[in-house]
C-alpha cells in the first residue's frame, strides 16, 4: 500500500492532533508501525491535500494563542478511505 493510502485510512482510523508537523508525522509513524519517510509522508499530504481528500492541517483553532497540525479526512476522502478498507483483507 502506498504511502498515500496509508494516510487515508491512518486519518479515518485515528485522530492525530499535534503541535507541529513533526510531532504529526511521529504520531503517524507510531499508529501506522511501519517505516515511512518524512518526505514521502509530507508528499502524501500535499497529494491527498491537493486532491481535496484531506482539510488543511495547519489550524489556528477559536481561542487558540497557536496553531496545530491535525490529520482530518474531507468527505469525499472519507468515501476514498472507506473504498479502500473495504478492498483490504481484514486484519
Amino acid at each position: 500500500m502506498d504511502v498515500r493510502d496509508l494516510l487515508l485510512i491512518t486519518a479515518f482510523r485515528h485522530r492525530i492532533s499535534e503541535p507541529n508537523v513533526d510531532e504529526g508525522f511521529a504520531q503517524f509513524h507510531a499508529v501506522v508501525g511501519k517505516q515511512v519517510t518524512y518526505e514521502a509522508f509530507c508528499d502524501a499530504v500535499a497529494s491527498n491535500l491537493r486532491d481535496g481528500l484531506i482539510r488543511e492541517p495547519i489550524r489556528l483553532p477559536e481561542g487558540a494563542l497557536q496553531c496545530r497540525w491535525h490529520l482530518e479526512l474531507t468527505p469525499t476522502g472519507v468515501a476514498a478511505a472507506r473504498r479502500l478498507l473495504s478492498n483490504q483483507p481484514p486484519d
